[in-house]
């Protein structure tokens, strides 16, 4: 009897091991990653030259959109699609439709947001004030144009989608302020390409919520001078949420740009 009583309890502690492995949930954790959108209706105008010298700095805060990655696929949105700044970074990709004017067997191409086009209340917005709400309107550089359409058109109506950004290597920061307050582009951002929400931590303190400034800029009012520093971020798009661990020295300064190996989804 203590035999089988011996046997039993072996076959139960057996049982519920087994059980509780195969029930064990999985600590894997799915990781957000942007989805392109649905196609919709718009129109594109251009600004600038072949050069798109004009492109260059943008209500984005970028500068100089070559040395920062952009190049020349980039567009100034309207308000309606600007939304406050938090589409900054954000990529579209953008075919020309309905019009003598395009390219035929040019599916499409992809531009970057790197600055608004503001409204024209002069303008009747169909007819000169393209980017007056609730126009969703893009104003591309001019090479990024005519990859689509002839530059002759001036306008053409377009079919655009959101699409993920891919952008090489990690998100990158580069440093404005004073000693008192700490101003922070940040660029070359993959996934859905936006951020809603930042926080900068020193080697010193914790987490500091950062206010989002304008563009693609978060602010910090705090004395973080002769401290390491990392970021927090989170998409708008997707809600992931990255740490960027010791992005700047403690000898960092203003007018500097730094670069990390952590990027969106």
């Amino acid at each position: 009897m203590a035999s089988f009583t011996s046997w039993s309890f072996k076959f139960l502690f057996m049982t519920l091991a087994t059980f509780a492995i195969i029930s064990k949930p999985s600590l894997a954790v799915a990781v957000p990653v942007f989805q392109s959108s649905p196609w919709a209706a718009a129109h594109a105008t251009f600004y600038g030259d072949e050069s798109a010298s004009q492109t260059m700095g943008g209500a984005c805060g970028y500068g100089d959109l070559f040395s920062n990655g952009y190049g020349t696929d980039t567009a100034a949105l309207s308000t309606t699609l600007f939304n406050d700044g938090f589409a900054c970074g954000t990529c579209y990709q953008i075919k020309c439709v309905d019009s003598p004017w395009c390219y035929s067997g040019v599916p499409s191409t992809t531009v970057t947001a790197t600055n608004i086009c503001p409204p024209n209340w002069a303008q009747d917005s169909n007819n000169g004030g393209w980017c007056n709400p609730p126009r969703a309107h893009f104003d591309m550089s001019k090479p990024a144009f005519m990859k689509i359409a002839t530059w002759k058109a001036g306008i053409v109506p377009v079919m655009y989608r959101r699409v993920p950004c891919e952008r090489p290597g990690g998100v990158r920061f580069s440093f404005q302020g004073n000693g008192y307050w700490l101003l922070v582009y940040v660029m070359n951002v993959g996934g859905g390409g936006d951020i809603a929400n930042m926080w900068v931590k020193g080697s010193k303190t914790g987490w500091i919520s950062m206010s989002h400034n304008w563009g693609a800029s978060f602010q910090a009012f705090a004395t973080l001078g002769g401290q390491s520093l990392s970021f927090k971020l989170t998409s708008y798009s997707t809600k992931e949420t990255i740490i960027a661990w010791n992005v700047a020295p403690e000898n960092w300064n203003v007018g500097s740009t730094y670069r990390t190996d952590v990027n969106f989804h």
